[in-house]
């Protein structure tokens, strides 16, 4: 079984093709994952590899460690683009995500005050007002839409929760508007019990436009496939189609990045 990538609350930097140099800070267990989703491509493996036993990590902890790395890095004049909220599962569903994320404004503020802090959301918890708040402090909110079509969001991303659904997601992701950036990862294939996956289809994109446009973000990110994932089967759109979609997304006045 595919495991967790992250095995410690800080790590990096590392490049970010989005991003640029980027520092990492997982707020799930460095042993295990938890997560509100169970994507088909996550890199950090599926969630029935279980939670470890590590536990999550205190806010004390990840601020110390933090602070630690960033005296570190600037000390030694290292580069650096954006901290990133990241790693081996959804970020939000640490209970002192907010806390946390007043932390790392702050030691931004003290040691890297050009740096961004961004944050990578699954967007599950945007009904939280707590999470609401955080995601209004980053520079780059950055949450998740994968499909504006339920029966495809739930072969892709596989929610927890069976009441999850589209209408509700990209009606609460809208209420950010331009003050999020909405990530859509492409991809085609089968799942582990061979059902076709393909959110590259006319419908599929025509849905997913229709819901960029109500939703008004500052920016579309379109990517695809670029490490291995937990289900074996899936395909990789290529630079050239994603392209292309990304040209159809733009014609409807949708800023949009490919990478």
């Amino acid at each position: 079984m595919q495991r967790v990538l992250f095995h410690s609350t800080i790590f990096g930097p590392i490049h970010s093709r989005r991003l640029g140099t980027s520092l990492g800070v997982n707020l799930s267990p460095t042993d295990g994952k938890i997560c509100t989703f169970d994507c088909v491509y996550c890199e950090a493996g599926y969630n029935a590899q279980g939670p470890g036993t590590s536990g999550l990590p205190s806010r004390a902890d990840v601020a110390r460690m933090l602070e630690e790395k960033l005296s570190a890095m600037k000390a030694a004049g290292e580069p650096l683009d954006v901290i990133t909220f990241s790693g081996n599962g959804e970020p939000t569903v640490h209970p002192e995500f907010e806390g946390i994320i007043d932390d790392v404004i702050a030691l931004r503020d003290r040691y890297f005050p050009q740096v961004k802090i961004s944050v990578l959301c699954n967007s599950t918890r945007l009904a939280d007002a707590g999470v609401r708040r955080a995601l209004l402090k980053v520079d780059n909110n950055i949450l998740k839409l994968d499909s504006a079509v339920d029966s495809t969001m739930r072969l892709i991303d596989r929610p927890g929760s069976p009441a999850f659904n589209c209408a509700d997601v990209i009606r609460q992701i809208a209420g950010f508007g331009d003050r999020c950036i909405v990530q859509t990862m492409l991809l085609r294939g089968e799942d582990d019990e061979g059902r076709a996956i393909d959110n590259t289809t006319d419908a599929e994109i025509e849905a997913l436009i229709e819901a960029y446009k109500l939703i008004k973000p500052a920016e579309v990110m379109l990517y695809s496939i670029d490490r291995p994932t937990p289900a074996t089967r899936l395909r990789k759109v290529g630079r050239d189609e994603l392209l292309r979609v990304a040209d159809r997304i733009s014609s409807a006045g949708i800023k949009v990045q490919v990478s």
